[in-house]
C-alpha cells in the first residue's frame, strides 16, 4: 500500500528538501490525524496539487489536527504529453461528479463543464457555482486518493463558442459520436505533444449545430466502440484508451 497524499498550498513546498520537517495542520491536518488516524513513524505523502510532492514519516502528532512529517524525498513530476482534456456535458444528478472522480482516477488532465444545448441540467446562478465547487472538490479528493502529484484542473462552465475556440487551437480535437459514420477513435492518428481535446456530449446527444460548429474548429466524430456509453462514463473510457495509445500509460 502506498502511503496517503494530503495537499498542501501552492507554494508550500518550495524550500523544502530532505532533513526538512514540515508541519501539516488545518483541514488536511485533521484529516491525517483525526480521520486518518496516522501515528508516529508512519509513511505520509503532501503534494501541491501540480506536481511537487515530499514524502517521509510522521515524526509527532499534536492534537487533533497537526502533525510534523519527517521529510526523506522530494519529487517533481514534468507536464505530462501529449495533455488530454475531456470537455464533459453537464450530466443529470451527480453523474458529474461520478464522471469527474473516475477520470481524475485514470489520469485526465483538465476536465471542462459544457452547457450544451441538449443538457437537462443547467448551471445558472448561486447553484451553478455550488455544482463547480463539488466538480472542483471531487477532482482534489480524487487526486489524493489516486495518489496523483498533479491534479486535473476544472475550468468554469464553458458555452458552446467556447468550447469550439477550445477544440481550434487543439493539436488533435475529437467528438465522442456513437453514429456508423465515426471512425474509430482506436486507429485516430495522435500527436506526440500538445493537447488531445475530447468531447463527451449529453444524454441527448451532440445536436447537429454543434457539431457543425466543432467540425469548423476542427474537431471530428468519433466512436470508443460497438456499444454506447453513457455521458458519465465515455470520458473516463476515452482517457483510458489515450493514455494507452500514447505511452503515458507504459
Amino acid at each position: 500500500m502506498t502511503a496517503p497524499v494530503f495537499l498542501v498550498e501552492e507554494d508550500a513546498l518550495t524550500g523544502v528538501f530532505p532533513g526538512t520537517v514540515f508541519p501539516l495542520d488545518g483541514p488536511e491536518g485533521r484529516h491525517a490525524v483525526s480521520v486518518r488516524r496516522l501515528r508516529v513513524g508512519e509513511e505520509i505523502g503532501l503534494t501541491d496539487g501540480q506536481g511537487t510532492a515530499a514524502f517521509g514519516t510522521v515524526a509527532a502528532v499534536e492534537g487533533k489536527d497537526h502533525l510534523d512529517v519527517a521529510v526523506t524525498s522530494v519529487r517533481s513530476e514534468p507536464l505530462p504529453e501529449p495533455r488530454i482534456t475531456v470537455v464533459q456535458a453537464l450530466p443529470k444528478g451527480d453523474r458529474g461528479e461520478v464522471a469527474v472522480e473516475t477520470m481524475t482516477e485514470t489520469g485526465v488532465d483538465a476536465v471542462v463543464p459544457w452547457a450544451a444545448s441538449r443538457c437537462i441540467t443547467q448551471w445558472k446562478g448561486e447553484r451553478g457555482l455550488k455544482s463547480l465547487g463539488k466538480w472542483r472538490a471531487t477532482a482534489r479528493e480524487a487526486g489524493k486518493q489516486s495518489r496523483r502529484l498533479r491534479f486535473p484542473t476544472v475550468s468554469d462552465l464553458m458555452t458552446t463558442r467556447q468550447v469550439a475556440d477550445l477544440l481550434a487551437g487543439a493539436a488533435f480535437a475529437a467528438v465522442l459520436h456513437e453514429e456508423g459514420h465515426s471512425a474509430p477513435l482506436a486507429t485516430a492518428a495522435l500527436p506526440a505533444t500538445g493537447d488531445i481535446v475530447l468531447v463527451v456530449g449529453p444524454e441527448g446527444g451532440v445536436s447537429p449545430e454543434e457539431l457543425a460548429a466543432f467540425a469548423e474548429a476542427g474537431a471530428k466524430p468519433y466512436r470508443l466502440g460497438a456499444s454506447v456509453l453513457r455521458t458519465s462514463t465515455a470520458g473516463t473510457a476515452a482517457t483510458a484508451l489515450l493514455l494507452g495509445r500514447t505511452g503515458r500509460w507504459s
